[in-house]
């Protein structure tokens, strides 16, 4: 009989995939990025985050505002890099366009009107 791998992934990683799971909107997407199931990335969670709650609330209301400005900034840091992404994807598509089209001074794709 096969014996059950123990701890396949180690826990900085279901950190990382826990941290990701709580800014995430589509699970689903990032779950096939991980290469996990969703279920597993939401028992992660539930064994992760009472560890990490556990460490008491913010000293202050300062702290507390802190964390809470952190946290935005963390995910319009998110949206920005998938934005960044998106228009370097798209860049890379227009760039191999101009390519295929051939030499520069070539006639348009588009006929220019008569009159």
């Amino acid at each position: 009989m096969a014996k059950r791998r123990v701890g396949r992934y180690p826990k900085a990683f279901k950190q990382m995939a826990v941290e990701r799971l709580n800014q995430c909107e589509n699970i689903v997407v990032l779950s096939q990025e991980l290469g996990v199931s969703r279920r597993l990335l939401y028992t992660w969670r539930e064994k992760l985050e009472p560890v990490e709650r556990s460490e008491g609330p913010p000293a202050t209301s300062r702290e507390s505002t802190l964390r809470h400005e952190v946290s935005r900034l963390k995910r319009v840091l998110a949206e920005k890099v998938l934005e960044v992404d998106f228009f370097t994807g798209a860049l890379q598509n227009v760039e191999a366009r101009r390519q295929r089209s051939g030499k520069a001074g070539a006639q348009a794709s588009t006929p220019t009107s008569g009159t």
